[in-house]
């Protein structure tokens, strides 16, 4: 689908619109309107903790489904 400048622009100002929507229903509602804080730096993936994760939810997994009950590993 080509994006025109005027469907840019439309969509722009609906989530403007939306926007100012939001803002005046919190102020309304006494919630402090956060400003918008610029995007930190990406985090890095750490490797060994995520396979480490994996595996402990793999074994409960099959201990749930008292994979080793008949094997005397408990």
């Amino acid at each position: 689908m080509k994006h025109t400048r005027k469907m840019m622009a439309a969509v722009a100002a609906v989530y403007a619109y939306i926007r100012s929507e939001e803002d005046a229903a919190a102020i309304e509602a006494g919630i402090p309107v956060a400003a918008q804080q610029p995007a930190g730096q990406p985090v890095a993936q750490k490797h060994w903790g995520l396979s480490g994760r994996l595996d402990i939810m793999q074994w409960r997994g099959l201990m749930q489904m008292r994979t080793f009950r008949s094997h005397g590993v408990r």
